[in-house]
């Protein structure tokens, strides 16, 4: 099979004998892939012009949606992809990880819609006042780079590699370009071919790369963004290209790390805990046989457990079962390549200069349905560093297989001290039931690793373990990890949106964010607001209320009624020292009489009151001072329906501004109501 490229809106066979694919368990060519004579800056070009300019159209609202009509339509044809992934050496459980969790990824970004404006740019905090009378501010925006994403991923996750980094840049509006690893860009072809045939995605969206990609960094321009999961000295050289520097173009590296697992010192040999530490390590050496970058390389234990800890690791590796995925017996499956066990190996040995090895399986000697000639299988190793401070060659060499090392220390202290030699990692877990422990260690490690997994009996049966990086949760780490971010949520996004002060008066700011500004001008109108449907509202407009002098009597029935006899609303001779003149309003008294004064109490579009953002009480109300309320729509959001049966509706954001005799504000909220749509048609 000749793998081709996706450029330019076409599938492009590579030129020249291209580049030979093996089945990582039998050992067989599976076909060709290549990226000769391809020309990037077309490429580039055609992403930013056709694909950008459709995807900065769409507001995030839509792109997030978009997103899960791809991730239900991948989920739909998940089982297509298990056999490929067999393939590549990896396990059913594996193959999950990387399909199906790819797929959540999707689902998950698309979710995270929820959390921007139904706009094509985002809203970045709040206004910023730049003059003393308020006709000057500015606003923060976030809007999509103008370029184009270009992921050059790693060969261990082939769709889950490549789904969640585009799940990040289509959600912030920018197309990618994907350059998979050449050994396993089949698996990802196959995915991107029903991508493209679906037509979720406009055109330009997605292009994708299966060879090597060399020179595909020389046509990078400003406005691009690239990514990079690997080796961190590749990433080191992709990161040096004159391009990135000469034009300042972000470079986020996830590189592979030297991740910590470290055993508290409260925890003993078998306890519950204990026996979750020794699994949890095993499932990292067992997982994609060790392929994997947030793989736990060093084991920290209390040099008094060192042999309880290998004797216990070395029981639970020996029931392993080592060959061919596609059999329902098989634990492990086999590296990716052949030339990936010569890497490995390589580096084995660079460890056993400053480490000894305490085990090493058997069961490659007896593999399932498979033949160790033929496939690129490799037993787990384990090694004993016992002098971790002086022999530092285990905190700077990865072998990127099944190889961990384990490594004593005296006090957690000194725990921390060997996990933060691994200078940066991705992840270490502290397995502990002790909180000081925690704490300690969290405190002085956290610099260092990108997540921090506190292992132990009430988080264990629900935690996704060491291993597992989350959409939402940051992925990525600093120092020799690479000091990026791929994931993390709202944070991730950030990478392909650019942030922007606007300066202007607030009405301008109101007209260009589509958000109300403080300040703005008002948009009067004689029907109430709560008489309106969602459509019918417009940014600006403001309910003027009649007024209420607040009485003692106000602040004594709230008080009956609420339960709350704080001494500064009861208890007038108690003042002395305070901030208070005299007895105060309760802040919830003058926000609930607010509500009483803005509130059209007749059934009408307004569904439900959902929710209060921002409350501020920034002036002591007293007896006889007079409130009013100015109620403004500051922002507006549609919802979906949840399903046929349910009503369009969408939530209107209303500024509630209450204000005394002299015109000050004494307290200022938001309000969230729900409203029915006036176009009740699908």
């Amino acid at each position: 099979m000749k793998l081709s490229n996706y450029i330019q809106g076409a599938w492009v066979p590579h030129e020249g004998a291209g580049l030979p694919q093996f089945h990582a368990i039998t050992g067989e060519q599976l076909g060709t892939c290549g990226s000769e004579g391809l020309d990037y800056a077309a490429i580039f070009r055609y992403g930013r012009e056709t694909g950008g300019r459709k995807l900065r159209k769409m507001t995030f609202h839509e792109r997030g949606l978009m997103l899960k009509k791809l991730a239900l339509h991948l989920h739909s044809i998940r089982k297509k992809y298990y056999p490929l992934s067999y393939k590549t050496g990896a396990t059913k459980t594996d193959s999950w990880v990387d399909i199906e969790g790819g797929i959540g990824t999707l689902f998950a970004y698309a979710s995270l819609r929820r959390q921007f404006p139904d706009l094509p740019f985002h809203i970045d905090g709040d206004m910023v006042k730049s003059s003393k009378e308020g006709t000057f501010a500015a606003q923060h925006i976030l809007s999509p780079k103008q370029g184009v994403a270009i992921h050059i991923n790693a060969f261990n996750f082939p769709i889950w590699g490549m789904l969640e980094k585009i799940a990040v840049n289509l959600l912030a509006g920018m197309p990618a370009v994907v350059k998979a690893s050449e050994v396993t860009s089949f698996l990802t072809q196959a995915m991107v071919q029903d991508i493209i045939e679906s037509g979720i995605l406009p055109e330009g969206a997605l292009q994708l790369i299966c060879g090597k990609g060399i020179g595909i960094l020389d046509a990078v321009s400003e406005q691009d963004v690239v990514t990079f999961t690997g080796s961190a000295g590749t990433g080191k050289l992709l990161k040096a290209t004159p391009a990135i520097t000469e034009h300042a173009v972000p470079f986020n590296m996830e590189a592979d790390s030297l991740n910590a697992a470290v055993l508290g010192a409260d925890v003993k040999p078998g306890t519950p805990l204990f026996e979750l530490f020794i699994k949890e390590i095993r499932k990292e050496i067992v997982s994609k046989a060790g392929q994997k970058c947030t793989a736990i390389r060093r084991v920290i234990v209390p040099e008094a457990l060192i042999q309880d800890v290998q004797q216990a690791l070395a029981l639970q590796l020996d029931k392993i079962a080592i060959g061919n995925p596609e059999s329902e017996a098989v634990r492990m499956g086999s590296l990716v390549s052949q030339k990936q066990v010569e890497e490995v190996r390589s580096n084995l040995d660079k460890l056993k200069a400053c480490s000894t090895v305490v085990y090493e399986s058997k069961n490659t000697d007896h593999l399932i349905d498979a033949s160790a000639s033929k496939g690129a299988f490799m037993a787990p190793v384990v090694l004993l560093n016992s002098s971790p401070f002086e022999q530092t060659g285990s905190h700077d060499i990865e072998a990127f297989g099944p190889v961990c090392t384990l490594m004593p220390y005296k006090e957690t202290e000194e725990a921390v001290a060997i996990a933060n030699l691994g200078r940066g990692s991705l992840v270490s877990t502290l397995a502990t039931a002790d909180p000081a422990i925690a704490r300690a260690y969290v405190t002085e490690a956290a610099a260092f690793h990108g997540r921090i997994h506190l292992l132990n009996e009430k988080s264990a049966p629900e935690s996704t373990g060491h291993g597992s990086p989350l959409p939402l949760l940051m992925h990525g780490g600093p120092g020799r990890a690479g000091g990026g971010s791929e994931l993390g949520g709202i944070r991730g996004v950030k990478h392909y949106l650019q942030t922007t002060a606007i300066q202007a008066d607030p009405g301008m700011l109101t007209a260009v964010t589509g958000v109300y500004q403080y300040g703005a001008p008002y948009i009067q109108n004689p029907i109430h607001p709560f008489r309106k449907h969602f459509e019918e509202l417009e940014i600006g407009e403001t309910w003027i209320t009649h007024k209420h002098t607040v009485t003692e009597t106000d602040i004594v029935n709230f008080a009956n009624v609420s339960g709350d006899n704080f001494y500064a609303h009861m208890d007038e001779t108690s003042l002395e020292g305070t901030l208070f003149e005299k007895r105060v309003a309760h802040g919830y008294f003058v926000l609930s009489k607010a509500a009483g004064l803005f509130v059209d109490p007749a059934k009408g579009p307004v569904l439900l009151n959902y929710g209060l953002d921002n409350c501020r009480f920034t002036k002591p109300v007293y007896p006889g001072m007079t409130i009013g309320v100015r109620l403004t729509v500051r922002e507006k959001i549609a919802q979906e329906k949840r399903d046929e049966n349910d009503i369009k509706k969408g939530i209107i954001k209303y500024l509630v501004d209450v204000y005394d005799e002299s015109g000050e504000t004494v307290a200022i909220a938001t309000i969230l109501t729900m409203v029915k749509m006036l176009n009740q048609d699908n």
